[in-house]
């Protein structure tokens, strides 16, 4: 489903993966991914990243976010069948998949936007959710009132293209509900 949001190109398959498939892709990734928690500079003091994450693609090319240098694994064959599906629907050849996995209500990911020069003008980011339900927010960079919610559900693919990266911020709130383990995997061309 297509979002009419001003100055933004974002569509929501609820039903990307069946859930049966969908849980376990989450169980293959939750066990074999070497995940990662590396520390973030928030106002020059260092704290450890509210998540854990892992990178992979298929062309060597690191990826650098918040002062965090990726170097990425080769596709494993989920990853890769993964992309093949993204591909067909999009005709995008996603290079990269950066991976989340937020244990509980305390992982975030905070306000921010897919910029980075690496991604080049117009990004296209392909976001699969798998896992824990969670809301997505949005906020234009320059309309302060211009907000959006989307739950993101087990299962689901979210795809933000265009200016979308030039005109909106997005980030996974924290939650005091108690609630369980989500995968996200962000496949994105690096260039």
């Amino acid at each position: 489903m297509k979002r009419k949001l001003p100055d933004s190109d974002i569509t929501y398959f609820s039903n990307f993966m069946e859930n049966e498939e969908a849980t376990a892709c989450f169980e293959k990734l939750k066990s074999s991914v070497p995940w990662r928690q590396d520390e973030i500079r928030v106002y020059g003091k260092l704290y450890p990243q509210p998540r854990l994450t892992a990178l992979y693609g298929n062309n060597d090319r690191s990826y650098t976010y918040s002062g965090i240098v990726m170097k990425p694994l080769p596709f494993s064959e989920i990853l890769s069948d993964i992309r093949k599906r993204i591909t067909s629907l999009t005709n995008v050849e996603f290079t990269s998949c950066l991976l989340n996995l937020y244990r509980d209500g305390k992982d975030s990911n905070g306000w921010h936007s897919d910029d980075e020069k690496e991604l080049g003008k117009n990004p296209v980011i392909a976001s699969v959710s798998l896992g824990q339900e969670r809301y997505f927010h949005l906020r234009h960079k320059k309309l302060k009132d211009l907000k959006h919610k989307i739950l993101l559900e087990h299962g689901s693919l979210l795809l933000m293209s265009g200016q979308t990266q030039h005109y909106w911020q997005h980030q996974i709130p924290k939650t005091t509900r108690p609630i369980g383990e989500r995968i996200n995997l962000t496949f994105r061309v690096i260039s």
